[in-house]
């Protein structure tokens, strides 16, 4: 009778740790599905820079460099890597995007430009699409993280090689951009 019990306590521990493992995996690829989210639209955005360079480009030739550094940066963020390094770059990207947009306020002409306009929409639509999957990656990151770290499930990631993983953080000059509200002023 005795054997039983003990073969019944195994079993069921043995149970508790393959729900475990099961979690963590299940935690794993939903983070990877999700930095596939952000990915598709990244590439989205990767598509619309030329389109924008060029169209910007039409109008301020002489700006050279800002098209050079934006020509650059999608390079560089096209090259993949790690998260971390993609989130740099990304965050690279966003701030030569910036700056693209920032020569296009000089311009009137180019503002009222549909062609332009309709890429700043599209542009405007990525950006939001990609926060989106931004925090879908993120919240799974922070749910693997803390479900990895907690006690029994840090035992088994251990065993497993499970380690905590990054975030897709959005580079300052992005964020300092995202935080700053535009100035508006009604005339004296």
């Amino acid at each position: 009778m005795e054997n039983w019990i003990i073969w019944i306590v195994l079993g069921l521990i043995a149970l508790f740790l393959v729900v475990l493992y099961n979690r963590i995996v299940a935690l794993v690829q939903r983070r990877k599905n999700a930095f596939s989210d952000i990915d598709v639209q990244l590439k989205l955005r990767h598509d619309l820079v030329p389109n924008l360079v060029n169209t910007v480009k039409g109008y301020a030739a002489h700006e050279s460099g800002v098209f050079e550094r934006v020509t650059e940066a999608r390079a560089t963020a096209m090259r993949g890597g790690s998260v971390a390094d993609r989130s740099q770059a990304e965050g690279m990207l966003g701030a030569a995007m910036m700056n693209l947009m920032a020569v296009a306020e000089n311009y009137p002409q180019l503002k009222a430009d549909s062609n332009f306009l309709q890429l700043q929409s599209e542009l405007s639509d990525i950006e939001n699409k990609i926060a989106a999957a931004r925090r879908f990656f993120n919240n799974a990151t922070g749910e693997y993280n803390t479900v990895i770290t907690q006690f029994p499930a840090v035992l088994i990631a251990r065993m497993f090689g499970f380690k905590e993983e990054v975030f897709f953080e959005v580079d300052a000059a992005e964020k300092a951009a995202v935080n700053t509200a535009p100035n508006v002023s009604f005339g004296s």
